[in-house]
């Protein structure tokens, strides 16, 4: 017994083990990201003292841990969850926050599955798995009674003080590094990981939220009276397409061949998004909130813009070829195009090409003897696997990454794929206007469409990828979105629409809480819930 218990680690040293483990191991990204910012590694001395608070606050946080039957899973899930973490924190430049957790846990499978890899793999085993068995198979001299309490306290006290000492002596060379650089607290693996739990848990499981009414007093006004035709109005949400690279946007590569060559089609080129998720920036687009004002929370207890529309009277649909509506369309009708059958001209064999949205369009109009505002949602130019968002024939840009893993690519080769995604919704929004416009003249009703993106990408600059970074310090890459309307001659003669006027709106900044106005506006319905100083059509409307 004697020989077995000398063999046992005493549970501090082995906390301060797994402090140093952490620290280390999982946070190249932090240390990176720290050193660029403090000024190198000529700034030694304030990176090794940043070094040793966060392992003194990591070891004080695990202390406090280490009661028998709490300390080795506790540990062994940390090592794992920060081996996951430090993957796609390395490997994609992603922070973690409860955004990006939201968007993580509200993303399909199909859409998740492209994450995974083998560098994925051997970053779970090597970072993960190894350190867990070692943790699991170890054994462990545990502090005990009155005595290992006051143990516990005093390490953690002790590694506490030390690290507020040590922030005290370096705090004039780390402040204005940490106040200018307020991502690297989502970069700090596993505290990111832990706030972004907190966060999201906190949003997701928060009290039966009551929906509350909103433009209840809707009414179609200003165009409608007197009119036989009816209205075909498509809103298109694209995902993940950055407004940089948009030939129509002056963009080098010619991205828009299609939609160049679009009769009135009227492109705005300084819109900037609600978010830089879809998990947010889609419930806040459709919300009257805006940006200042939006939560998740807050969107979810209120009605928004199909709701409004439905109270004037018009039919609602969402068509959906990503993952979802993120509560927007839980009051409309909803239909999932990527549970439809799957020919192959327009699928492959994980996904199917945004085209699939268009199906049956002109027979549901004749269905109905509504007004039809069609929400087209697509599945754009996602990542990381731009190679899968568009058919064979629009691989124009080349060499293509068309790996998930962009270590084993050139950044030339991730913007080729990316830009190739571009070209096909060139395609789609072409296609889009093409049927809108043939539906104007056989269907005799006035049509319109609205295309919007829900956020932009990263795409190496910086040695940021993918999307997600939290708003306030967020690239513009992420932030700046494309937007662009079509409107039949029927259609904006029917609501007086100056598109000269519009088309000077083009080059003013605006952004994505114009759309939840603009819409109401450009189909004349009359409510409290419109704001005229957000409608870009409250001034641009031809008076009689």
């Amino acid at each position: 017994m004697d020989k077995l218990a000398s063999r046992r680690i005493d549970a501090s040293a082995l906390a301060l083990a797994v402090a140093l483990l952490l620290a280390s191991a999982y946070n190249a990204k932090f240390w990176a990201t720290l050193s660029q910012a403090a000024g190198g590694w000529s700034q030694l001395p304030v990176l090794a003292a940043t070094f040793l608070i966060v392992v003194l606050v990591f070891n004080a946080i695990l202390t406090l841990a280490t009661f028998r039957y709490l300390a080795k899973p506790a540990w062994i899930v940390l090592v794992l969850v920060a081996a996951v973490a430090s993957h796609f924190v390395t490997s994609y430049g992603i922070v973690i926050d409860k955004n990006m957790l939201q968007n993580v846990a509200e993303t399909d499978f199909r859409e998740a599955s492209e994450l995974l890899s083998w560098d994925l793999a051997a970053t779970v085993v090597i970072l993960g798995a190894v350190p867990a068995w070692l943790i699991a198979r170890t054994q462990i001299r545990f502090p005990l009674g009155v005595r290992g309490l006051l143990q516990r306290a005093g390490i953690a006290s002790g590694s506490l003080l030390l690290a507020g000492l040590l922030l005290v002596c370096f705090f004039k060379s780390l402040a204005p590094v940490l106040r200018e650089h307020r991502e690297l607290r989502f970069l700090l693996i596993p505290t990111n990981v832990v706030q972004a739990v907190h966060g999201y848990a906190g949003n997701r499981f928060a009290s039966q939220v009551v929906v509350a009414p909103l433009g209840r007093d809707a009414r179609k006004a200003h165009g409608w009276a007197g009119q036989p035709r009816r209205t075909l109005t498509v809103i298109v949400v694209g995902e993940t397409a950055r407004a940089a690279n948009f030939s129509l946007n002056g963009y080098a590569r010619d991205t828009n061949p299609q939609l160049a060559r679009q009769e009135g089609l009227i492109n705005f080129r300084h819109v900037s998004s609600c978010g830089t998720a879809t998990a947010v920036s889609v419930p806040c687009v459709f919300s009257a909130l805006g940006r200042e004002g939006f939560t998740n929370a807050r969107a979810s207890s209120q009605e928004g813009l199909l709701d409004i529309l439905a109270h004037a009277g018009f039919e609602v649909l969402w068509r959906d070829n990503n993952s979802g509506c993120k509560g927007v369309c839980d009051r409309v009708r909803y239909e999932d195009m990527t549970t439809h059958a799957r020919p192959d001209s327009r699928c492959n064999a994980e996904s199917c090409y945004d085209e699939l949205l268009l199906d049956g369009l002109p027979e549901l109009l004749r269905r109905t003897d509504k007004d039809l505002v069609v929400v087209l949602h697509q599945q754009g130019s996602h990542g990381p696997a731009y190679a899968k968002r568009y058919p064979p024939g629009f691989g124009r840009f080349g060499p293509v990454c068309t790996s998930n893993q962009f270590a084993e690519c050139s950044r030339e080769s991730i913007e080729a794929a990316y830009d190739n995604t571009i070209l096909y919704t060139d395609h789609f929004l072409d296609q889009t206007i093409r049927m809108l416009r043939e539906a104007a003249a056989r269907e005799s009703v006035d049509t319109a469409m609205l295309y919007f993106s829900d956020h932009g990408e990263s795409l190496g600059e910086n040695n940021m990828y993918l999307h997600g970074a939290p708003y306030l310090f967020a690239p513009r890459e992420q932030t700046e979105v494309p937007m662009m309307l079509w409107m039949s001659d029927g259609f904006s003669e029917r609501f007086q629409i100056d598109r000269a006027c519009l088309k000077e709106a083009g080059d003013r900044p605006l952004s994505h809480d114009n759309v939840f106005h603009s819409v109401l506006g450009m189909l004349g319905v009359d409510t409290v819930a419109r704001n005229p100083r957000l409608d870009l059509f409250a001034s641009c409307r031809r008076r009689t």
